[in-house]
């Protein structure tokens, strides 16, 4: 068996790419949200790369990577730049498309979930501790997103649509897969389990509950 297992190059390679498509997804998300709000070039850069490294930042914190990957490895950078850029470069467009956007943030959500909860699992972390890590880092570059932008993170009050339990569903997915599959399959299968369950919940057949106050 584990002469089908790939090379330890080839799976680090594997696991980068796809850290990378989920940078250049969110800084595309965080950066299209700048030019709905109509900030200028720099405000769009600063949005969509501060929401394309904050929940890498936030998963490297806590499993004791410092400084942090996008700090040693500026391919990263380089990745939110491109999808900020090419935010404000075709923003009028893609702002059309509402399930364009909603793709970009998914992709991050579940590249960002599954990762956070891979690294969480190398370092050690217990069963909670995995999916608190993976959930955060899914979720935190979206948060501080937000409120840069001024405004209530999705995250509080989404709930027709899952999107931190999504992530943490992932990360809980990862952490079953880990012992029988390599990472790169165990990160995959984190992927789709959250992108399953963000189709699931806009479809409307899953919502979480919500519990009212009387008036008064």
């Amino acid at each position: 068996m584990h002469e089908l297992l790939p090379p330890p190059f080839v799976l680090q390679a594997g696991l980068h790419w796809l850290d990378l498509i989920g940078v250049l997804a969110f800084a595309l998300s965080g950066a299209l949200l700048g030019v709905r709000k109509r900030f200028d070039l720099f405000g769009v850069l600063v949005l969509g790369c501060v929401t394309a490294v904050g929940g890498g930042a936030i998963r490297d914190t806590l499993t004791g990577q410092t400084p942090p990957l996008f700090l040693r490895d500026e391919s990263y950078l380089y990745a939110a730049l491109l999808g900020s850029v090419l935010a404000f470069g075709f923003g009028e467009r893609l702002a059309r498309f509402e399930r364009a956007i909603s793709l970009f943030d998914s992709a991050g959500l579940a590249l960002f979930a599954a990762s956070g909860a891979l690294g969480a699992i190398n370092f050690g972390l217990g069963p909670l501790g995995v999916v608190f890590t993976g959930a955060i880092s899914g979720v935190g570059g979206g948060i501080i997103r937000d409120l840069i932008a001024n405004e209530v993170p999705e995250v509080m009050y989404r709930r027709d649509q899952l999107y931190a339990t999504a992530a943490a569903a992932g990360a809980l997915a990862v952490l079953l897969l880990h012992p029988h599959f390599t990472p790169f399959q165990s990160q995959l299968g984190g992927v789709l389990t959250v992108i399953v369950l963000r189709w699931i919940s806009r479809r409307g057949w899953v919502k979480l509950p919500v519990r009212r106050l009387p008036e008064g």
